[in-house]
């Protein structure tokens, strides 16, 4: 399907291939792809077919401008963000999540996020402000978006992270502390470090990501 303007969003849609988890299951499972500052709804598509081959695929473009440049919501500053547009932008995403499974004839209850940067910190954003959103999620180079003043019941949701142990924008403390915070709320998660490693995502994670999905979400439902 082409890149359509609707339901309030630029975004790609792929429904699953011929050969799916259609076979084996009433509905496939849908990645979320949401890209990073600067990216589009076609950036993350290439890594979205290597880690989930067979599941249908939605992928928003960010609608806040940092810079004339997409984002999910707006900093203040590198590693500051503007909280209260964080919130409301996770909520409106997460209503256009809603929106497109219904319009697409999709299972709301099998949506996995799969986000890099600042996509992965809207969507740990969506997993601690509106958990029914999302199956799981795969968070490449997240931090901690905010800190809710209730925890949401995350409980045997798997969540992938990959994080640089030398990251230059999202300190190590931070990584971890996401990872904490969301193992609180109840989640699985997994947390890859790559050993001296930067921002830029490398072929190793994006196999440990495939590897993760599988485990978890091939014979899920």
């Amino acid at each position: 399907m082409p890149i359509v303007n609707d339901l309030g969003f630029i975004h790609y849609v792929e429904f699953a291939s011929a050969k799916s988890d259609r076979e084996t299951h009433e509905n496939p499972t849908t990645l979320l792809l949401l890209h990073g500052t600067g990216g589009n709804e076609t950036d993350l598509l290439e890594m979205g077919k290597q880690i989930a081959p067979e599941a249908a695929i939605i992928s928003p473009r960010g609608k806040s401008l940092d810079e004339g440049v997409p984002r999910y919501f707006r900093r203040l500053a590198e590693g500051l963000f503007d909280i209260e547009d964080l919130k409301f932008r996770a909520n409106e995403l997460a209503d256009f999540v809603r929106a497109a499974m219904r319009k697409y004839n999709l299972d709301p209850t099998r949506v996995v996020a799969v986000g890099y940067s600042n996509g992965a910190n809207i969507a740990a954003g969506l997993l601690l402000l509106r958990p029914e959103t999302l199956a799981g999620a795969v968070l490449f180079r997240a931090m901690i978006p905010l800190v809710p003043e209730n925890l949401p019941d995350l409980s045997e949701k798997p969540i992938f992270m990959a994080a640089g142990e030398s990251d230059p924008i999202v300190p190590k403390e931070q990584a971890e502390g996401l990872a904490t915070l969301l193992e609180k709320c109840g989640a699985l998660v997994t947390l890859h470090w790559r050993t001296g490693g930067a921002h830029a995502l490398t072929k190793e994670e994006i196999v440990l990501a495939r590897e993760w999905f599988a485990t978890n979400f091939i014979s899920f439902g």
